[in-house]
């Protein structure tokens, strides 16, 4: 298996399948496909945009990375604005939008800009209320301030 293949995994069974694999039990069945998005910035490990498992889909983590250029904007705000873009552009690679989303977790480098970032995520989640975590991390990949990854549900 290489470094950026993913597998799915059945809490029936116990065991992991590859993506796309079709897995049945005598309760359920369900298939997982890998998510990239092309308007999104590549991912910067060895890992996909999102995997979306039965009704679910769970994104990666989204930096504030512009798609174009690949650097981080000056500032959280700017941060965590593009972040969220790029969060949106990955759920409409998965049919999705973000008043889809059902669960966010924020990483923040500094947990006072708590009050700042949740101006702009108000703002982009609109009437849309996910349950939320949101933690300060020691250091976020390429030195970025802000991450986002959420869990969204297929309607």
């Amino acid at each position: 298996m290489d470094a950026g293949h993913s597998l799915c995994y059945n809490s029936d069974t116990k065991k992991l399948y590859e993506p796309n694999y079709f897995l049945e039990s005598e309760e359920s069945a369900m298939t997982c496909e890998t998510i990239n998005a092309q308007k999104a910035p590549a991912a910067v490990g060895p890992y996909c945009h999102a995997v979306k498992a039965g009704e679910l889909v769970f994104t990666s983590g989204q930096l504030g990375l512009d798609p174009e250029n690949g650097t981080l904007p000056d500032g959280v705000e700017a941060q965590a604005d593009q972040a969220l873009s790029n969060l949106d552009e990955v759920l409409k690679e998965a049919g999705l939008s973000l008043s889809d989303v059902i669960k966010t977790t924020v990483f923040l480098d500094d947990i006072n800009d708590f009050a700042a970032i949740n101006a702009i995520y108000e703002k982009r989640f609109g009437d849309n209320k996910p349950a939320r975590s949101c933690v300060e991390v020691a250091a976020l990949p390429k030195g970025a301030l802000f991450e986002i990854e959420a869990v969204a549900a297929v309607k």
